[in-house]
C-alpha cells in the first residue's frame, strides 16, 4: 500500500495499523513547514531528544516559497542536515522504521514520506563477557545491540570483502538477523544455504534470539551435542571468519552464532591463544582431559568396583570399604540430580548469595551426608571430579550435553554392569561418528576423516604464524567435488 496525498487518511491508516490514539509511547508530533500541515511519527524512548530538536528546529524555519515544487526532495537534498535519510511512499515500509525507531515525517499534499534514521536504544557497555573471560587480552564484549556488534566486528576485520547482509525474522517480531562472512574465503554454498534457511523461517517471532534460530537452520532433533557454537567475544568471532566460518546475528542479544563447526571447536578457548604456545598447548591439553574425566570417572570407578576381583593388584585399593545406607550407584544418581539442583539454583540466585549457595550445597550438605551414612567420600569426591570438568569446558552447550552423555553412562552401567558400560560408550561413540554439523560437515573432523594437519592444530597451540589454517569443508569451492589441498593464507 501506498501514501496517499491526504495528510489526513494517511494518519488513519497508520493509527490503525500502530495504534497512535491507543499506544501512549507512539508519538504523533503535529507541526508546520513552510505553508504545509505534517507530521512527525516516532516511538518514545527510541527518538535520541537532540537531534529531534534539531531536525524540528530546521523544518520549522523553513520558508513557504521552498515547496512550490519537489518539496521533498528539497527537503531531503537541501534543507535535512542529516546522514541517514530516505525517502519512501510504502506504508508497510514506514510502519516497519517506526516501529523500528526511525522518525516519519509526513507532509500534506505530497505522496512520499521521509524516514530519519534517528534511533538510539538502551543498551549496556560493551564489557567483557562472564563466560569468556581472559587473563589477558581485549576486554570488550558483544552486546544486544546489533549495529554496534557490527561495529565492533569490523573494527577487527578492516576486509573489503567483509558482507554483512541484514534481513527480517518472525512476522510479528521482524526481528532484525545479519548473516556475516568474508566473500572471498567462506563458501558460497554454506552462504546461500543459510539465507535460505532464513527466508523460508515462518514464525510469529525468535522468543529465545539465536537460540529459536538454531533450531529453525539446524533442524529439530534431540541429539545433545551442540551443532553451533555461541561467542560474545568480537575478536573469536573475527578469528572464525578469517578461517571461512559464518557467523549468524540475532538483534537483541550479544551472541553471535558460528556456523559450521566441529566437536573441537568446543575445546579451545581464547585464554589459549593470549599465552605463550607452550603454556597454550598445556591449558588445552589440561581442558580436555578435564572434559574427558567429566564424562568416565564416575561410571568408570562404578564399573570397576562392580568388577573389583578381577583388579590387578595395583588397583585393589579401588572401592570403598563401606557402601553406605544407599547403593553406590544410587548415590551417583542422587548426587547427579542434587549437583543440577544446585547450578539452577546458583542461576536463580542474586550475586551477593552465590557463594553461600555454594558452600552450604557443596560443603555443609555433603558432609553431612556421609556422616549421616547416604554417601561415601569416594562417590562424593568422583562426582566433585566430573563437576569441576563440567566447568573447565569453554562451552556450556557442550558441557550439558558431556552431562546427559554421562548420566546415560551412569544408568546403564549401575543396571547391566560391564555390558552396559560398553554398551553406552559404543552409543556415544555411534552418536558422535553419525552427528553432521551444518552443511553436512563431519562432527569429529579431523580425527574422522583423518587430517593430519588439522588434528595437530587441534591438539596443539601453534604460533601465530603457523595457526591461519582454513579446514577443507570452510574453502570456497563446492563441497560436492574433490576437497583441496590445505591452505595456508599469506
Amino acid at each position: 500500500m501506498e501514501l496517499r496525498r491526504n495528510l489526513k487518511e494517511n494518519l488513519e491508516i497508520l493509527d490503525e495499523e500502530l495504534g497512535i490514539e491507543k499506544s501512549f509511547d507512539v508519538v504523533n508530533r503535529e507541526i508546520i513547514i513552510g505553508d504545509k500541515n505534517a507530521s512527525l511519527l516516532f516511538i518514545d524512548g527510541f527518538a535520541k531528544d537532540d537531534i529531534m530538536v534539531f531536525v524540528m528546529e530546521i523544518l520549522q524555519n523553513i520558508d513557504e516559497k521552498d515547496f512550490r515544487r519537489d518539496a521533498i526532495k528539497k527537503l531531503i537534498k537541501q534543507k535535512i542536515p542529516y546522514l541517514e535519510v530516505e525517502a519512501s511512499k510504502d506504508i508497510e515500509q514506514i510502519k516497519f522504521m517506526i516501529l523500528s525507531g526511525a522518525l516519519a515525517i509526513l507532509l500534506d499534499g505530497e505522496e512520499e514520506g521521509i524516514i530519519l534514521d534517528v534511533r538510539t536504544y538502551p543498551v549496556r557497555g560493551p564489557q567483557e563477557p562472564d563466560l569468556e573471560r581472559v587473563t589477558r587480552g581485549a576486554r570488550d564484549g558483544l552486546t544486544e545491540t546489533i549495529v554496534f556488534n557490527t561495529a565492533l566486528i569490523r573494527r577487527r576485520v578492516r576486509d573489503p570483502k567483509l558482507r554483512f547482509e541484514i534481513t527480517k525474522v518472525g512476522r510479528r517480531s521482524q526481528t532484525d538477523v545479519v548473516v556475516g562472512y568474508i566473500e572471498d574465503i567462506a563458501n558460497p554454498k554454506l552462504v546461500q544455504e543459510i539465507k535460505d534457511k532464513l527466508d523460508q523461517i515462518d514464525t510469529d517471532a525468535l522468543e529465545m534470539a539465536e537460540k529459536t534460530l538454531e533450531e529453525f537452520i539446524l533442524g529439530r532433533n534431540w541429539n545433545p551435542l551442540p551443532q553451533a557454537r555461541y561467542t560474545e567475544r568480537p575478536d573469536v568471532a573475527a578469528t572464525h571468519l578469517f578461517e571461512g566460518h559464518i557467523i549468524v546475528m540475532v538483534d537483541t542479544t550479544p551472541s553471535v552464532m558460528i556456523l559450521p563447526v566441529t566437536i573441537f571447536h568446543f575445546t579451545q578457548h581464547a585464554e589459549d591463544y593470549y599465552q605463550n604456545p607452550a603454556v597454550g598447548t598445556y591449558m588445552r591439553w589440561i581442558r580436555l582431559m578435564a572434559m574427558v574425566l567429566s564424562y568416565i570417572v564416575p561410571p568408570l570407578w562404578l564399573v570397576l568396583v562392580y568388577n573389583k576381583g578381577i583388579l590387578p593388584s595395583w588397583l585393589k585399593f579401588i572401592g570403598p570399604k563401606e557402601t553406605g545406607e544407599i547403593s553406590l550407584f544410587l548415590q551417583f544418581v542422587i548426587l547427579e540430580i542434587g549437583i543440577d539442583i544446585l547450578r539452577i539454583a546458583s542461576i536463580h540466585t542474586p550475586n551477593a548469595l552465590t557463594t553461600s549457595l555454594g558452600i552450604i550445597g557443596g560443603l555443609i550438605l555433603s558432609e553431612f551426608a556421609v556422616k549421616v551414612g547416604w554417601f561415601i567420600p569416594e562417590t562424593v569426591l568422583y562426582m566433585a571430579i566430573a563437576s569441576i570438568g563440567m566447568f573447565a569446558t569453554p562451552s556450556i552447550e557442550f558441557s550439558m550435553a558431556i552431562r546427559i552423555f554421562r548420566m546415560i553412562l551412569l544408568i546403564s552401567t549401575g543396571l547391566f554392569k560391564g555390558i552396559g558400560f560398553f554398551g553406552a560408550l559404543l552409543v556415544t561413540f555411534i552418536v558422535l561418528f553419525t552427528t553432521k554439523s551444518f552443511g553436512g560437515v563431519r562432527y569429529l573432523w579431523p580425527l574422522i576423516p583423518f587430517n593430519k594437519r588439522g588434528l595437530a592444530t587441534v591438539l596443539f597451540r601453534k604460533p601465530i604464524p603457523e595457526v591461519r589454517y582454513r579446514p577443507d569443508f570452510l574453502h570456497t569451492i563446492d563441497r560436492d567435488a574433490a576437497p583441496p589441498k590445505d591452505e595456508t593464507p599469506k
